[in-house]
Formats: C-alpha cells, sequence, structure tokens
C-alpha cells in the first residue's frame, strides 16, 4: 500500500467520527488533505456540521467541498480536531509544522474535546527529533531571535520557500526549523527554554493534546489507539 494510499486511508476513517451536530477543526496537511475531502463527501450526503480552518490551504478546499464553515471567533470550543503529525512518541507527544500551521493547529486542539491524530506507521517513533522543529517567530528582529535560538543550542535555519523567498506563516510570522543531533530525552525541557527566547511565537512540540490516534500500516491495516 503506499504511503498516499494511507494517507488517503487514515483520513477517510477519520471522517467517519464525526457525528452530526458537530463542530470541527481541520488541520492541515497532505493527511488532514483525505479528511476534509472525505467530509466535504458526507457533507453532501447529508451530515450537518460546522467547521474551523487552522490555514488559508484547508480553509480553501473546505469551501471547495462545500463544507460549512463558521468564524473561529464565534465559538470557544470545538467537539473535534483532526490533523496529521510528523512525528509522534509512545506517550503522544508530538512534532507537527511541516506544513507551516502549527500555531493555529495547536490552538485548534486546545479548544478541542478530543484531538484525533491521522498518521502513517512511519510517523511513529520511540522518542522525538529525527525531524526536524519548526518554530514560529515574529519577523521583528529575526536574526536576533535565531542567534538566540543558536545561543541556546540549537541548530535551526529559517525557512524558505521553494523559489528562495522567505517562507511566510498564515499569521505573517517566519518559521525557523530546528535540527536536533540526537533525540529529545524530555522534549519539555526544550520547548521551555525556547518559548522563553522573546520573539518565539510557539513551537511545533505538542503535548498533552492527542486523544484517539488512528495508525495506517503498508499492508493495508488501519489501526485506532
Amino acid at each position: 500500500m503506499s504511503i498516499d494510499a494511507i494517507k488517503k486511508a487514515v483520513g477517510y476513517k477519520a471522517a467517519e467520527l464525526v457525528e452530526n451536530r458537530m463542530c470541527i477543526g481541520l488541520g492541515t496537511g497532505t493527511t488532514a488533505f483525505y479528511f476534509i475531502e472525505r467530509l466535504g463527501q458526507r457533507c453532501r450526503e447529508g451530515l450537518k456540521i460546522q467547521a474551523v480552518s487552522s490555514s488559508t490551504r484547508s480553509l480553501e478546499q473546505a469551501k471547495k467541498e462545500g463544507i460549512p464553515l463558521l468564524d473561529i471567533d464565534a465559538t470557544t470550543t470545538l467537539d473535534l480536531t483532526v490533523d496529521g503529525a510528523d512525528e509522534i512518541d509512545p506517550l503522544k507527544r508530538m512534532i507537527k509544522g511541516a506544513g507551516g500551521a502549527l500555531v493555529r493547529e495547536k490552538i485548534l486542539a486546545a479548544m478541542s474535546r478530543e484531538m484525533v491524530v491521522i498518521v502513517d506507521e512511519k510517523k511513529l517513533v520511540s522518542s522525538l527529533g529525527k525531524c526536524k522543529l519548526p518554530v514560529e517567530i515574529l519577523p521583528f528582529a529575526k536574526t536576533a531571535t535565531l542567534h538566540h535560538i543558536q545561543k541556546a543550542g540549537y541548530h535551526g535555519e529559517f525557512r524558505k520557500k521553494s523559489d528562495g523567498d522567505a517562507y511566510v506563516t498564515d499569521n505573517n510570522n517566519l518559521i525557523i526549523d530546528i535540527q536536533f543531533d540526537s533525540s529529545r530525552e524530555n522534549p519539555e525541557e526544550d520547548h521551555e527554554t525556547l518559548i522563553r527566547i522573546p520573539g518565539v511565537v510557539d513551537t511545533g512540540f505538542f503535548f498533552n493534546l492527542a486523544g484517539r490516534v488512528i495508525v495506517g500500516f503498508t499492508d493495508g491495516q488501519v489501526v485506532i489507539k
């Protein structure tokens, strides 16, 4: 089973968890794409929901799919948010943000009664730190913020688009991607160190937010943990 087929399988499986009259948070990324696709199909089949989006990209897809959208400031709680992860460990700690929407994704997850995480088996890790950690920062004094991140012992660089220009988030901020030298035994400490640096908005570490995790395997199995 191809990675794309696995992502579709877990995304579609997550969409079946959505019930009438729910308010849903839409994640961002290649796996969340399939969740939104199937959710749109279910809405056209008669499912009655409202949704909010974590990114402009997901918002535009939801509009195209005909999913009823709610102003994010019209609610303080969500029934369910469905989103992917770059890495997730046995304690359901995650690194997220490869798609650039980490701050908004974290806000939606924190608003939700449950965050359902959808991943392929390659995203399961024994400890976090193999993939890069995105850190969203303010554009103001960006070089100084990077300097302080490096001074704290982290190897980071500004994310760039394919054309070489700076990557800018939907919040009009920048992202510094940190490459760790080793797996993180205490990622909570890394988060606390980074979040205390002036200019840092948030990190891609997600703690105590994941509920059910839907995992797709190359042999075709889809398992809910």
